[in-house]
């Protein structure tokens, strides 16, 4: 998978765009205060630009959406489905991504088997209610220690309030990529570009 994910907020196909067309090929759409017939309905459009760049559309949360408009995958929150349930339901051609605050987290979704990790919060992010303890360039190296020592390999990103300053020593911490939203949104085609060239550079 790409080393950058974009997570949309705003103009959410608008920025979807955006980013596609300024080379991001990892998405993830993320409309959590929709009913469910506008998130499927959004989804569905979201899924149409995706597919029309290659690139691999994640559902946030909503198992149901995810298979109803053939999205790629699904991120879980804490708070949401396990990732067992989520295979059970989408099939295991499907991405399940989730988010993990600790290394006990990071153990127990992969004990689950999900493709990938978003480990955070980095810094405080206002996209984002109910935050877990921020983890700080510190957090994620002892985290990534800890994984790497006991041979874990499943992709992790960091996520949570990252700025495009913070990428370059977010990656001498080995995370596997970072997962960005407000640096991306409402930003030009051509500027999205010049961000992702430098993110994947950094990596």
């Amino acid at each position: 998978m790409d080393k950058l994910y974009y997570i949309s907020q705003g103009d959410h196909l608008k920025n979807i765009e955006n980013a596609c067309e300024g080379g991001v090929r990892l998405v993830q759409l993320r409309a959590k205060e929709l009913s469910f017939k506008e998130h499927n309905k959004l989804a569905l459009k979201a899924k149409e630009i995706c597919d029309s760049h290659g690139a691999i559309l994640i559902i946030n949360d909503n198992v149901e959406v995810a298979a109803i408009v053939n999205a790629q995958g699904v991120h879980l929150g804490k708070s949401d489905r396990t990732a067992k349930e989520a295979r059970a339901m989408l099939g295991v051609d499907k991405i399940i991504g989730a988010t993990a605050n600790t290394y006990e987290d990071c153990m127990e979704l992969i004990h689950q088997k999900v493709d990938y990790i978003g480990l955070g919060p980095f810094r405080f992010t206002a996209t984002k209610q109910h935050l877990s303890p921020l983890l700080g360039l510190e957090g994620y190296r002892r985290i990534l220690q800890k994984l790497n020592k006991n041979g874990c390999n499943t992709p992790v990103y960091a996520i949570g309030g990252i700025e495009k300053e913070d990428v370059k020593a977010l990656f001498k911490t080995n995370i596997n990529g970072v997962a960005v939203s407000g640096i991306l949104s409402g930003k030009t085609t051509a500027e999205i570009k010049i961000d992702y060239e430098y993110i994947s550079n950094c990596g």
